[in-house]
């Protein structure tokens, strides 16, 4: 879990300040309230995940405080404190599913222990919740064959659901899916897990491009307290975390090469060591990688290990971009409209047919991601439970100023062509600096870098 995020609830100053700073230097992120109606705000405005709360306080007693913060907030923890200590407030703080509760004056090591001790419950909810989003990811009318939203009729994707159905049953193999950003690579890789026997076991997706190289070997294989400044508690890695599950490691190309010979040992002996520990740990996981850059070319620059390569892409799942699968699009169009109808809150009894004509038309560079997206703005915008063409933004977001860089409309409908207008822009305007172009692109140097290429701009 991330930095706990702690709002203590207590109208005298000195309490309230001392129990704030104590967390403070205990590395919490700390909120303060001297009334419920100044913690409701904070509540508004700030993901919170345990509230401290005093039971005597001005406009309403502590107990009613922690009815309408369970009622709002469900997922949100309390720790009740009390000058009065009363058996009766005890029992209605409990009864009321408070996670604690402490009799004024207390130990403020002892609060410690108990945020402690509610933040290993706090994890576990947060894992439970997230099987049962990838539960929910699964509709119940094909749950047997395919993940939910792997919509389509086109033979491309009748041989990506034949592909994940025999693969799921293979346990251990390892399989690598590549296609383009938004195909719908992390869909594919629970829909595998679901298929497997694994389905009632831990899914965990990683993003391999957001992990510092630094923590690289504390996130994946965990650590031991104390083995570094910082590691204050014995800490599980992501293998550990998915053992008899399924660990996804999303764009692993971008793994620095430094740490792909650490991923490659543990791949082949199906153990870990902890960080600081010389004990091997026996994981049973199920690796599914990704990626949208070409692995074997990377290989051949020396910017990807081959002998990694050979070892994730025992089975590839090779994702077709809509582009080139545009039979899907009525079947696309129709499942956005209706989930985003129902989930925005609009009732679109009306689709203009022109909708469908011009999409045909377009690229899709985004891919379904893109699509969605699109479906999204456009019902937000639409009025009169009508869903007009005019309602549409195709293409990317991109600045007025930007569009104003291609010449004809045609430009402007085929994303690619302005899309390497704008790189080159860019370019220009930097005196052909990779690093200020992406930051005028807002895009990261590795994601020009690959543009760029593929525009056979170098």
């Amino acid at each position: 879990m991330d930095k706990v995020r702690i709002l203590v609830v207590d109208d005298e100053v000195r309490v309230r300040e001392e129990i704030a700073e104590f967390l403070g230097q205990n590395n919490y992120t700390v909120h303060k309230a001297a009334a419920p109606s100044e913690a409701f705000e904070i509540l508004k405005k700030q993901e919170i995940d345990i509230v401290i709360l005093d039971i005597k306080l001005p406009e309403m007693d502590g107990l009613s405080a922690l009815d309408i913060i369970k009622e709002n907030y469900p997922d949100i923890e309390v720790i009740m404190i009390s000058g009065h200590g009363d058996m009766n407030s005890v029992i209605e703080a409990m009864r009321k599913e408070a996670a604690d509760f402490f009799p004024k004056p207390f130990r403020l090591m002892d609060i410690n222990l108990a945020i402690k001790r509610t933040t290993r419950f706090l994890n576990l909810h947060n894992k439970y919740k997230e099987l049962e989003k990838n539960y929910s990811l699964i509709s119940s009318e094909i749950q047997k064959s395919i993940g939910h939203q792997l919509i389509g009729k086109s033979a491309a994707m009748k041989k990506v659901i034949s592909m994940m159905s025999k693969v799921a049953g293979v346990e251990n193999t390892t399989v690598l899916i590549t296609g383009e950003s938004g195909t719908g690579k992390e869909l594919v890789a629970r829909g595998i897990h679901f298929l497997s026997n694994r389905n009632k076991q831990y899914f965990h997706s990683v993003n391999c491009s957001a992990i510092p190289e630094t923590l690289f070997e504390s996130e994946f294989f965990g650590h031991k307290k104390g083995s570094f400044t910082g590691a204050v508690e014995n800490k599980a890695g992501w293998f550990e975390i998915a053992n008899k599950g399924t660990l996804f490691l999303d764009e692993i190309g971008d793994m620095p090469l430094s740490q792909q010979a650490k991923l490659l040992r543990v791949l082949e002996e199906r153990k870990v060591s902890r960080v600081g520990s010389h004990d091997k740990i026996n994981v049973d996981v199920r690796v599914i990688a990704a990626s949208n850059q070409e692995l074997m070319k990377m290989s051949d620059e020396k910017k990807f290990r081959l002998d990694l390569y050979h070892r994730i892409s025992s089975f590839v799942i090779d994702l077709p971009p809509l582009r080139d699968r545009r039979e899907d699009l009525p079947l696309l169009l129709k499942h956005f409209i209706n989930f985003y109808s129902n989930s925005l809150g609009k009732n679109i009894t009306k689709v203009d047919p022109q909708i469908e004509k011009e999409l045909a038309r377009y690229a899709f560079p985004g891919n379904i991601r893109e699509l969605r997206n699109m479906i999204e703005r456009a019902i937000i915008i639409s009025e009169n439970n009508i869903l007009k063409w005019s309602d549409f933004q195709p293409g990317r977001t991109v600045s007025t100023s930007e569009v104003a860089s291609a010449s004809t409309a045609q430009d402007i409908w085929d994303l690619e062509i302005a899309e390497k207008r704008l790189i080159e822009k860019a370019l220009e305007k930097s005196n052909n600096n990779k690093s200020k172009a992406a930051e005028l692109l807002n895009i990261s140097w590795q994601s020009l870098d690959r543009r760029m290429k593929k525009f056979e701009l170098n």
